[in-house]
């Protein structure tokens, strides 16, 4: 690699950041990818964690050992502080990264929509660490109700609310009904299965908007099975580690609240200065260029760009991954002084499981469900897996679970800074 070569630096380690970083690896550039973890998460599978399904380290690949052998690339394990676009530096916490060219692609975090108390009491879904959260504090509560005299408070303490009826919502209410009536209720067997209470609340009139009305009458009729309660209409007003509140006025007692109600990019792409579209997702050109700044690509949940319709494109991987293909192609043409090429996002379909043997799924015009969709599920999100022995344990954990009516990892590891504390009666 020559120290003449262009200069590239990739924030975030995600699926769009990771995706261009070995795209380009036969490149003449050289490469700085820099992310605030050193692994890759494969957040699609972070509720099968927070569930007891599979451990943290099944999802999570170290980012250098994925790219060891790309010898145009250093990774660089930082905070990215802010941009100086003109003078082209990246300002991180361990030192500035000047570049020729700028690829953002740190992705999203969890949206509150401004509920203050909810980001402070709740449990999000979009991290790791938030992943074992939830695992901890639903193990915890179950731990905490079966020595509980009073039955009100008891029932509080098994009611699980889960915030948001999109995929992450659906999965992880069919998979925390499966782990309370088919497994703790075994570890628990003092603690009445009709105590447990899981709600699924939706502000609007449906669950999983992506999919067509047919496949989301199944998911629903399949989550109604497995006795979670469906609440269209129910938006958060409130919440204080005992109570959700609703605008409508209803309160429900619950020492519970998983939020996936909403995605925004990070809150790094407000401090950039650059022209930003609906949440928080930062304006760019079809050839996924940031306006006036053409050495600058983004991608990912941190890119706004419409479709036909004008409809921004949904915050999803597969778009990620397709972006990062279109614009590792612009930044080889850039060195090439050639065309660049605009972004068309080729929609492969939709996934979504429910539990054991329940999913829907949407290829093109053909609508599966039932054992069939969640045997595809299940393929596809091995396949896409980083590391032989990731997909390995992964099966190993779902047939454990699928024939032995077992989870495997229900593991209470307290950490005083990051579980959630259960409240003072």
């Amino acid at each position: 690699m020559s120290d003449q070569n262009p200069r590239l630096v990739i924030v975030g380690a995600g699926f769009g950041g990771l995706r261009i970083a070995r795209a380009l690896r036969h490149a003449s550039l050289r490469i700085t990818l820099v992310d605030r973890h050193n692994y890759h998460l494969f957040q699609p599978l972070l509720y099968q964690v927070a569930t007891a399904g599979i451990s943290p380290e099944e999802i999570a690949y170290p980012v250098r050992a994925i790219l060891r052998t790309q010898r145009n690339l250093q990774f660089k394990m930082a905070e990215v502080e802010k941009v100086d676009f003109s003078a082209r530096i990246v300002s991180t916490s361990s030192g500035d990264l000047p570049y020729d060219y700028l690829l953002l692609a740190m992705g999203g975090e969890t949206n509150f929509f401004g509920l203050s108390s909810v980001a402070q009491n709740s449990i999000g879904m979009k991290t790791l660490d938030d992943a074992v959260n939830v695992r901890n504090h639903i193990l915890r509560m179950f731990e905490t109700a079966v020595h509980e005299p009073d039955p009100v408070v008891r029932r509080s303490m098994l009611t699980f609310v889960i915030v948001g009826g999109g995929p992450s919502g659906v999965e992880c209410a069919g998979a925390l009904s499966e782990l309370t009536r088919l497994v703790l209720v075994k570890d628990y067997p003092t603690l009445s299965i009709k105590d447990v209470r899981i709600l699924l609340l939706e502000a609007l009139d449906k669950v999983l908007p992506p999919f067509p009305e047919t496949l989301r009458e199944v998911a629903e009729k399949t989550l109604w099975n497995k006795h979670i309660e469906i609440r269209f209409g129910a938006e958060v007003a409130d919440y204080d580690e005992q109570c959700v509140y609703l605008k409508g006025g209803e309160v429900i007692p619950a020492y519970s609240l998983i939020w996936t109600a909403g995605v925004t990019a990070v809150s790094l792409t407000r401090r950039l200065g650059l022209p930003l579209g609906r949440q928080g997702r930062i304006i760019v050109a079809p050839t996924l260029q940031v306006p006036a700044r053409p050495e600058v690509f983004a991608i990912g949940d941190v890119a706004y760009l419409e479709d036909g319709q004008g409809l921004p494109l949904p915050m999803v991987a597969t778009v990620a991954l397709q972006q990062a293909d279109t614009a590792a192609k612009n930044i080889l043409h850039l060195l090439k002084n050639k065309p660049l090429e605009n972004f068309i996002y080729d929609d492969p379909g939709s996934l979504a499981t429910i539990g054991r043997s329940s999913a829907v799924a949407r290829i093109g015009h053909f609508e599966i469900t039932g054992f069939i969709a969640w045997f595809m599920w299940s393929v596809v999100h091995v396949y896409q897996l980083i590391g032989f022995r990731n997909r390995l344990m992964v099966l190993i954990n779902w047939a454990w679970e699928y024939f032995l009516f077992e989870r495997a990892v229900r593991l209470i590891t307290p950490d005083p800074e990051k579980t959630k504390v259960v409240p003072p009666v």
